[in-house]
């Protein structure tokens, strides 16, 4: 029986959406809650997710509604996201690295530039293990990498990460 997760209304994205989380549900850490008072509250920025998974939108989306600084936009392919990154000049891409058009790999790529010169980050969101197309994506600038299924605290300490310019490793 698959396990479902309905939003609470402070989510506000999408209050009362059910999704079907399946295999997802196991240990999925929906419920967890990042106090106001905690060092992200002002946390600002816009944070550019490139995934063709609404399941994953969703949840990034439950994920970040619990900071009202940070503003979220999505794109379902790659290409759609490389043009997001170029029009809406993002502070951090999530990316998955397979999409219907091009793979993630071939994203990070075409941002090599934005990386180097606007000290773009790039997370990469994957449900594979550390594969080669994983280790070529962080020798081209990718910021760091984290396997799903999504550890809300986890992303939480990401975005944070990349929000204030901390390196992975550092506290977040």
């Amino acid at each position: 029986m698959a396990a479902l997760w309905t939003a609470p209304s402070a989510y506000a994205c999408r209050p009362g959406l059910v999704l079907d989380l399946g295999h997802l549900a196991t240990g999925c850490p929906m419920s967890t809650r990042f106090p106001s008072d905690s060092p992200a509250a002002g946390l600002r920025g816009t944070v550019l997710y490139i995934e063709d998974a609404p399941i994953y939108v969703a949840l990034v989306e439950g994920i970040l509604a619990e900071h009202p600084g940070v503003r979220l936009i999505h794109a379902a392919t790659g290409l759609d996201g490389v043009r997001l990154v170029r029009s809406e000049r993002p502070d951090f891409v999530l990316l998955d690295m397979h999409l219907p058009d091009i793979s993630g790999l071939e994203v990070v790529r075409q941002l090599n530039k934005d990386i180097a010169e606007r000290r773009l980050r790039v997370t990469i969101l994957t449900a594979d293990s550390l594969t080669m197309d994983v280790v070529k994506a962080m020798s081209l600038g990718a910021f760091e990498y984290m396997v799903k299924p999504i550890d809300a605290a986890a992303l939480d300490a990401a975005v944070r990460r990349a929000l204030t310019g901390k390196r992975p490793g550092a506290s977040a």
